[in-house]
C-alpha cells in the first residue's frame, strides 16, 4: 500500500541511508521546531520541551543522531558532516519549511555545521543552547574550555568503564551536583547508556578536533544563543565567542544554570525558545 503523506510525516523512524534508520519524535501542528540533542543523549532529552512547544502551536521534531538512543548504530563516520547530512535527509523527507533549528551542546555544533554547509536549507532561525562551539577544546589562538588531553582521558575511560564516564559527566552537568533531583539524574543516565560505545567515542573525537570558527561567518539567519553562566562542560566563554562570530545573533544568559539549563531553568528555557520562534 502506498504511504500517505500523513503516514510519512509521522513516521517514528526515517531511513537516511540503506540500513540506517534514525528515531524521530514528531508531534504537534504549526511552525516546525527541529531539536538536535547533545552527547551522549537522544531526542528523549527534550521531554520537558515537547509538551510546551505542542501546547503553543508548534510542530516539535526531535531527531536522534545515528549511534544514540533508539536510532541505528552503524560503524563508520561520526563527524559533524555525516550528522548534518542525516538531518538534511530527514528534513528533505518530511518536506520541512521555515523551521527553527535547535541544537544543544554537540547538537549545537552540528546545527552550526548544518546551516553553514546547506545554507540554511529548510530552516529560517537557529537556536544554540549550551553549544560546544566554535571549538570545544583549546588551541594556541583559542584559550577557552577544555584541554585536548582532558578529552583524550574521556575517550580512554569510555573504552574502560563507560558507566563511570557517564557518572563523572553527570557530576558536572549542572550548576551543582544537586541541581537536578535523583530521579531526573537516573533518567538522563538511562538515555546516555543507550548510546553505542563506538558512537560515544567517535563523537568525542569530533568534539575534540572540529574548529567551527569559519562556519560562524556563513550564518546569516537570526540566531539565539542560550547559555548557562555556570556551565562546566561548555564554558560561558564559548557563548561570547559565538555571539562575536555570528552576525545576526543575540545572547540569553541563564544565571542559575550549568550545562543542563533545559532542566535547571525549564520554564525560562521553554519561554525563550517559544518567544524566539514566534518573532
Amino acid at each position: 500500500m502506498e504511504k500517505t503523506k500523513a503516514a510519512v510525516i509521522r513516521a517514528e523512524y526515517i531511513e537516511v541511508e540503506p540500513n540506517v534508520r534514525l528515531h524521530v519524535t514528531d508531534a504537534g501542528e504549526g511552525r516546525p521546531i527541529v531539536l538536535i540533542h547533545g552527547w551522549p543523549l537522544s531526542d528523549e532529552m527534550y521531554e520537558y520541551q515537547y509538551h510546551a512547544l505542542i501546547k503553543n502551536n508548534f510542530r516539535a521534531i526531535g531527531i536522534t543522531l545515528r549511534g544514540f538512543g533508539k536510532s541505528d548504530k552503524p560503524y563508520g563516520e561520526y563527524d559533524y558532516n555525516i550528522h548534518a547530512l542525516d538531518i538534511k535527509r530527514i528534513l528533505d523527507t518530511l518536506d520541512i519549511k521555515n523551521a527553527v533549528l535547535v541544537g544543544f551542546s554537540m547538537g549545537g555544533s552540528i546545527a552550526i555545521r548544518y546551516v553553514s554547509k546547506y545554507k540554511g536549507a529548510h530552516i529560517s532561525k537557529l537556536a544554540l543552547c549550551g553549544a560546544a562551539a566554535p571549538i570545544w577544546t583549546q588551541r594556541d589562538d583559542f584559550p577557552y574550555n577544555l584541554l585536548k588531553s582532558d578529552v583524550d582521558d574521556l575517550i580512554e575511560l569510555n573504552y574502560k568503564d563507560r558507566p563511570k564516564l557517564l557518572t563523572d559527566f553527570a557530576k558536572i552537568f549542572s550548576a551543582t551536583e544537586t541541581s537536578l533531583n535523583e530521579g531526573i539524574g537516573s533518567w538522563l543516565n538511562g538515555i546516555c547508556l543507550s548510546a553505542s560505545s563506538y558512537a560515544t567515542a567517535q563523537c568525542l573525537i569530533a568534539l575534540r578536533d572540529t574548529d567551527l570558527r569559519s562556519d560562524l561567518d556563513k550564518i546569516s539567519i537570526p540566531t539565539m544563543i542560550m547559555h548557562g553562566k555556570k556551565d562546566k562542560i561548555c564554558s560561558f566563554d564559548l557563548a561570547e565567542q559565538m555571539k562575536a562570530g555570528i552576525a545576526n545573533s543575540q545572547l540569553v544568559e541563564f544565571e542559575k544554570s550549568g550545562h543542563s539549563m533545559f532542566l535547571e531553568e525549564t520554564h525560562k528555557f521553554n519561554a525563550e525558545l517559544i518567544k524566539f520562534a514566534k518573532e
